[in-house]
Formats: C-alpha cells, sequence, structure tokens
C-alpha cells in the first residue's frame, strides 16, 4: 500500500521512490515514463491498458499540473475501464480505498492501477 506522498516522492511498502510510478493491484511497481513530461497521453499508459484493469487512477501532481489528453482519456474509456484523475496526494488515498476495500467487502482484489506523478 501506498505510505506517503510528499512531492517528488512516494513511499510505498517502505520502498521511497523519487520519480513517477504506475502501481497496480498486485503491488508491483514500474517506472513511469513519458514523452512529456506534463502531458499523460496513449502512449503513456500502453503498459497500464495491457495489464487489462478495471480502474486507472491518475495523479497528476502536487499542483494536478500534469494533464491527460481527450484521446487518452477516450481510449480508457473505450476499453469499458473507469478511469479517475486527481492531483497526486488524493489519487493515492483513493488508490488505497479502492484497493482495501475490494478485499474487505467482496474478498476480490479490484484490478487497481495508479499512476502517479509525484512532482507539480
Amino acid at each position: 500500500m501506498i505510505e506517503e506522498y510528499k512531492f517528488g516522492s512516494i513511499n510505498i511498502d517502505g520502498k521511497v521512490y523519487q520519480h513517477d510510478i504506475c502501481i497496480n493491484w498486485a503491488g508491483e511497481v514500474f517506472d513511469w515514463p513519458r514523452a512529456e513530461s506534463h502531458i499523460i497521453d496513449v502512449e503513456d499508459i500502453i503498459d497500464a491498458l495491457e495489464q487489462s484493469p478495471e480502474t486507472i487512477i491518475i495523479g497528476t501532481g502536487e499542483s494536478g499540473l500534469a494533464q491527460v489528453t481527450e484521446r487518452a482519456k477516450k481510449e480508457i474509456v473505450a476499453r469499458g475501464i473507469e478511469l479517475i484523475i486527481d492531483k497526486t496526494e488524493q489519487a493515492t488515498k483513493t488508490f488505497n480505498i479502492r484497493k482495501e476495500e475490494s478485499l474487505e467487502e467482496e474478498g476480490v482484489q479490484e484490478k487497481v492501477i495508479g499512476l502517479f506523478h509525484s512532482t507539480c
């Protein structure tokens, strides 16, 4: 689970990541490089889409400066995936809640992926 988000870093299960990351429902963490730092387009979410999640949560940075393109939004929705976009602090909290609630209520892990921009 995500323990803490601070500008420029995300603490997950005791390990601090000082770059943008992707985390899936199994707790696997991956680097999240993008073509442009503050633009999130289809190419930037392909790896997440290939995991066939039920939900994608995108954290747009501390101030919310990263922008998700309409093209990326349409691609996610066209695949029947729920999309949640918020500033990174709130997005990390939402990720934790969705992950925890799905286990408690249904006993089945929701396939949720978090894509988090750690700065701006």
